[in-house]
C-alpha cells in the first residue's frame, strides 16, 4: 500500500509539534554519521531532501551552501524557525517543495542527502531519480532510512503493521532489495546506524547522465 501525499501531508501535520520530542535523540545519531560521511567542503552546494523540523541543520559545518525542501508546511515553519533562532547563516533556502519533482535545473547541487524520506515517499524511485537528476554528475547521494529487517519475527511484525502505512506516514515494510533494484543506486557503502542498528546509511556515487533532462522549474510556495 503506497502512501499517498495527501497522507503523508496529514500525518506530518500531526506530527510537526512533538517531532523533535519522539524523533530528535532517537535519530540524531544516524544524522550526525550521515553528515560525517558527506565530507563536506566549503562551497558545497547540498540539497536535503525532506528536511523536516531542521534538526540536522546546526550539524552542518559552516562554508557549505544548504538548500531544505519539505513537503509539509507545519515541518518546515520549525525549520525556518530553527534556522533564525541558531543563525544558521550556512542554510540558504527551506522551501516548501515535492521531492517527486523538484524545482531546481538539472546538476544544481554537488551532494543530495534524504534523512529518513524514503519510505515516506509515494514513489520511492521516482524520488531517487530526482535527487540524481538534480545532483551533478560525479556527485553523490546519501540516504538513511529504516528497510525491513532480516529478522523473521522482527520482518513478520513491520508486514503485520504495513495496512496502517496511510496513518504512520512510512512504509514499516520497505524493502532494501527492492528499492536498489527499482532505482539501480551506484551504491559505495552501506552501514547500520542508530540503536541496534535498525536503520541503514547508504552512500552512492551519481553515475546517472542527465545531460538535456531538466528544465529550470518554479518552486512551490
Amino acid at each position: 500500500m503506497r502512501v499517498d501525499t495527501n497522507a503523508i501531508q496529514k500525518v506530518y501535520r500531526r506530527y510537526a509539534q512533538g517531532y523533535d520530542v519522539y524523533f530528535g535523540a532517537l535519530l540524531q545519531p544516524g544524522r550526525k554519521a550521515i553528515i560525517e560521511r558527506m565530507h563536506c567542503h566549503p562551497g558545497d552546494r547540498i540539497l536535503e531532501v525532506g528536511v523536516g523540523t531542521g534538526l540536522s541543520l546546526p550539524l552542518y559545518p559552516p562554508g557549505v551552501q544548504v538548500t531544505g525542501i519539505d513537503i509539509s508546511r507545519e515541518m518546515l515553519a520549525r525549520a525556518r524557525a530553527r534556522k533564525v533562532r541558531s543563525h544558521l547563516d550556512h542554510v540558504a533556502m527551506l522551501q516548501l517543495m515535492d521531492a517527486e519533482s523538484m524545482q531546481f535545473p538539472d546538476r544544481s547541487f554537488d551532494k543530495v542527502v534524504a534523512m529518513y524520506v524514503v519510505s515516506v515517499a509515494p514513489h520511492p524511485a521516482r524520488l531517487v531519480s530526482e535527487m540524481c537528476r538534480v545532483c551533478r554528475p560525479g556527485g553523490e547521494l546519501f540516504i538513511v532510512n529504516h528497510f525491513q529487517n532480516a529478522n523473521p519475527v522482527v520482518g513478520g511484525l513491520e508486514r503485520l503493521f504495513a495496512p496502517l502505512s496511510q496513518l504512520m506516514g512510512f512504509h514499516p515494510d520497505f524493502s532494501l532489495e527492492d528499492f536498489l533494484r527499482e532505482t539501480g543506486l551506484d551504491v559505495e557503502e552501506c552501514i547500520p546506524v542508530n540503536v541496534l542498528g535498525y536503520w541503514t546509511l547508504l552512500r552512492a556515487h551519481n553515475s546517472k547522465n542527465t545531460a538535456g533532462l531538466g528544465t529550470s522549474r518554479t518552486a512551490v510556495a
